[in-house]
């Protein structure tokens, strides 16, 4: 998600009330440009037969493949004629009501700076290659922008039955670090993994991380960390069954049994899993991180 509970309000100065400012695309260097086209052109040779075939098709038909930053206007147009959304631009993280807002009215905050040339590969804070590159193809697909949008509307319910933390890995395991099983096999469709050039060969191809069939509760009680790569990867079967549970799931009954629930260690293994890949946790004993039970 956002990573935002400790973002502070109010909007900083220059600002919008929503949090939103003008992309002013004009501002971009010849370097800044350069940075997209070089992490572009990476992972444009990565994903074909990685990525989801609805990530792909986003990709093409919003054109992103055009030198330099995308103008945040005309990706809006292109997007808005597909699925009703649109891209705005923030200064940075947002607090969570915001954040919930924006996606409940199929708005998709991204930030407006890019990582400078020797933070190709890993940059803590979200910029627009991570949101733009990552997160907006999947938007021109229509199941997957509703499945944003009612996940809006559930955070806008979470915050007030205190399950922030629950929802919020919701979309780690979903919209950041989703796998979808298709007809060739198990392909990426999560932002942190499409947009990281490592992550898009880690996530499919080593045998450390578990792969595990999806289920929303587990999903709600599983730990995850944001600074190295997942140790689970939940597999959706697909788009379509992901947006069928979601609006139909009442989460009210399904927090206040979360919440009676010890959380899962990352890397763990339950009896109940669908396993589709059990991982060897090389890696995490690698880090000195591997928590098994």
């Amino acid at each position: 998600m956002t990573e935002a509970t400790a973002v502070l309000n109010p909007p900083p100065e220059g600002a919008n009330a929503d949090w939103t400012i003008p992309q002013d695309w004009a501002h971009y260097t010849p370097a800044e440009h350069a940075v997209w086209d070089t992490l572009f052109a990476r992972q444009a040779k990565l994903l074909p037969g990685r990525a989801s075939d609805a990530y792909l098709r986003g990709l093409d038909v919003l054109k992103l493949s055009k030198p330099g930053i995308p103008d945040f206007e005309e990706l809006s147009d292109r997007l808005m004629a597909l699925t009703g959304w649109q891209v705005v631009a923030v200064p940075g993280l947002v607090p969570d009501d915001v954040f919930f807002d924006h996606l409940a009215n199929r708005r998709f905050v991204a930030g407006n700076f890019i990582r400078r040339p020797d933070q190709l590969d890993y940059l803590q804070e979200p910029d627009v290659f991570h949101d733009v590159f990552g997160h907006v193809p999947m938007l021109a697909d229509p199941v997957f922008a509703d499945y944003m949008a009612a996940y809006g509307r559930g955070g806008q319910r979470a915050l007030g039955l205190g399950a922030l933390k629950q929802l919020s890995r919701l979309y780690w395991y979903t919209v950041e670090f989703g796998l979808i099983a298709e007809p060739d096999g198990l392909r990426i469709y999560g932002s942190g993994i499409v947009s990281s050039a490592a992550e898009s060969v880690f996530a499919l191809d080593d045998p450390s991380p578990n792969r595990i069939g999806f289920d929303l509760k587990r999903v709600m009680r599983t730990e995850y960390r944001i600074d190295d790569f997942q140790q689970n990867y939940f597999v959706i079967p697909s788009f379509d069954e992901l947006l069928r549970v979601t609006v139909e799931t009442d989460f009210a009954p399904l927090y206040a049994e979360i919440l009676a629930q010890p959380d899962i260690p990352i890397a763990a293994i339950l009896p109940e899993d669908e396993v589709i890949t059990r991982g060897t946790q090389e890696y995490a004993r690698a880090k000195g991180g591997a928590q098994i039970v």
